[in-house]
């Protein structure tokens, strides 16, 4: 394994760092950020998933029967309320940079 080290100057002008509001960042502030960094994630999930069923040109119902999930789960997934997570994932993946093969081989 190869070792990378670097240097951070925080001391130096111009620098990238706001270490006077790095240093006011409070646990609650690092709570709330990370909820709103959740929430912007689920919604591109979602937007993914609706981008992916839009590009096969099928509607909800018919997206659902052909990758074998209810409804109600695409519905969740593209309004954000869920998320595609393991296999769902890697099937949209596939589903979005090899459409035909993987509707084929779907059935």
């Amino acid at each position: 394994m190869t070792r990378i080290r670097t240097k951070v100057d925080l001391k130096r002008p111009g620098g990238r760092i706001d270490t006077k509001r790095v240093d006011a960042t409070t646990e609650q502030d690092i709570a709330r950020h990370k909820l709103e960094d959740d929430a912007e994630a689920t919604l591109d999930a979602a937007k993914f998933a609706r981008r992916v069923r839009e590009r096969l040109g099928l509607t909800q119902v018919e997206f659902a029967e052909r990758i074998d999930v209810s409804l109600d789960t695409i519905r969740n997934w593209e309004q954000g309320r869920r998320s595609p997570t393991g296999p769902a994932r890697a099937l949209l993946r596939v589903l979005n940079r090899v459409p035909k093969a993987a509707l084929s081989a779907l059935h």
